[in-house]
């Protein structure tokens, strides 16, 4: 398996093509981030008119608890025959995973604040507006950053499955190419970038993280 290392076939998988490792890893990032991104606002703010609202809350939460039984995965070829194999189907694959993970978070965040705060905010005079941002917002954080870096990682999953079933690019199209020509250093090579490339945006959630929620750690410290 090593073996690919030196005979050529990782200088052959650097190479320019259409689908280079560099190329493939840039689209496949793009893809991802773009995913993450409509699926944390998403489902964010889902999760936060929803938790705030006992009516909603009941109308939708059979449905969304539904939809949810669903193996995203399985839908992955539903989206690659209605999106084609573009990167719009990636980036709702993406979507489809990481909204949910996101919304059972922010909805619970939202359930858990201590109704005291809000009613003291509504004593003092302040609009639905305020109280949803200097009260509501805020707490729900931690909960929606505990989601985050699983997200990320569902995120960049979820764009994989898609470039499996069909892509033009990225590095599930180089897995792919490289398995069906035997190459286990180029599906090598791939799984690496893949990991350090996981490892990379979780800690790029982590410091995002400390430093939104750097509060909350100095109330902790004291």
């Amino acid at each position: 398996m090593f073996n690919g290392w030196f005979n050529g076939e990782f200088a052959r998988c650097m190479a320019r093509s259409e689908n280079n490792l560099w190329i493939a890893t840039a689209v496949t990032l793009k893809n991802t981030f773009f995913g993450f991104v409509t699926g944390v606002s998403s489902g964010f703010a889902a999760g936060l008119v929803l938790g705030r609202s006992d009516r909603l809350s009941a109308i939708f939460q059979p449905f969304i608890t539904a939809v949810n039984s669903i193996p995203r995965i399985a839908l992955a070829p539903i989206i690659v025959l209605a999106f084609g194999i573009g990167d719009t189907s990636k980036v709702v694959t993406s979507w489809i995973v990481v909204v949910f993970l996101v919304f059972f978070n922010t909805f619970e965040g939202a359930r858990s604040i201590d109704e005291g705060f809000v009613n003291a905010s509504r004593l003092l005079g302040a609009s639905e507006w305020q109280i949803t941002r200097t009260v509501v917002i805020p707490s729900t954080m931690a909960w929606v950053f505990a989601s985050l870096t699983p997200a990320i990682s569902f995120a960049l999953i979820g764009v994989i499955v898609g470039e499996f079933i069909g892509a033009e690019r990225g590095i599930g199209r180089l897995i792919i190419e490289s398995e069906a020509r035997a190459e286990a250093s180029g599906m090598m090579v791939a799984v690496i970038v893949l990991m350090l490339v996981g490892v990379a945006l979780s800690a790029l959630i982590w410091r995002l993280q400390a430093y939104l929620l750097r509060w909350q750690q100095h109330n902790l410290a004291e």
